[in-house]
């Protein structure tokens, strides 16, 4: 896979591939035209390599994927990948992530992913599952898109479960041990380099699916807890029965 590339090789590479988008492309409203089909399309949101991406695409050729990160030299692998293997239902989009409303038109994305994000512990403005990121999910997907959420970060998981909680979103699935199922869902099976790294530390793998729901976080409410303590999951959120055929794969 080219380990002996340096950046900006892969800068080079990766713009001339033909999967691969980034600030300087017009795709807003175009994405099926690019895909050539209508099937739904699905975002990872900060994919870094692309590893999730492609194993969602792997499983299901229906299904349009797209992978949005702002390194390049990340999203190389992933795009390579995908050529290599002949995914056409796969790419991938250069841009920093607020940006991705001069990207994709309202209700052009029909579900969305972000799996195991920096968890930015002393920085809760930039984390993936505040209010300022589910606004911008919610500026590309449709009114009943759904979020998903694969994370090895206790803190990540919790900001994520406070935010629904404060805007009273539908909670489809909440799963604080994935892998103290009996039976674990494909879409859920899939490991990246990261996660086998976390599971061999011992780190509970958490997830969590939810409908994010066409009105706008209040980026003014106020949260009065400290960021070094937790709450419990709230009790009107247990788990719910996990129906695969419930995901995009």
């Amino acid at each position: 896979m080219g380990k002996g590339k340096n950046k900006l090789e892969k800068f080079h590479e990766f713009d001339s591939f033909p999967n691969t988008f980034d600030y300087s492309d017009s795709t807003k409203g175009k994405w099926n035209l690019i895909f050539g089909n209508t099937n739904p399309i699905v975002v990872e949101f900060a994919c870094g390599k692309g590893e999730y991406t492609i194993g969602l695409a792997r499983k299901r050729k229906d299904v349009n994927y797209i992978g949005i990160d702002i390194k390049g030299n990340r999203l190389w692998k992933g795009a390579k990948c995908a050529l290599e293997e002949g995914l056409s239902n796969v790419r991938f989009l250069r841009i920093e992530i607020d940006k991705a409303a001069d990207f994709f038109e309202k209700g052009e994305v029909s579900e969305a992913w972000v799996t195991f994000p920096d968890p930015q512990p002393q920085k809760r403005h930039k984390r993936l599952s505040g209010g300022k990121f589910l606004n911008i999910y919610r500026s590309v997907l449709a009114d009943t898109g759904k979020l998903n959420i694969k994370t090895d970060s206790d803190l990540f998981y919790q900001t994520a479960l406070e935010q629904i909680a404060m805007e009273n979103l539908k909670v489809e699935v909440n799963l604080n041990d994935i892998y103290s199922l009996k039976f674990v869902p494909e879409v859920l099976q899939i490991k990246t380099f990261y996660e086998l790294i976390w599971l061999n530390e011992g780190k509970k793998i958490k997830y969590l699916r939810f409908e994010l729901g066409s009105e706008l976080s209040d980026e003014s409410k106020k949260i009065e807890i400290p960021e070094d303590m937790l709450l419990s999951v709230p009790s009107q959120m247990p788990p719910p029965v996990f129906f695969e055929s419930q995901l995009y794969m």
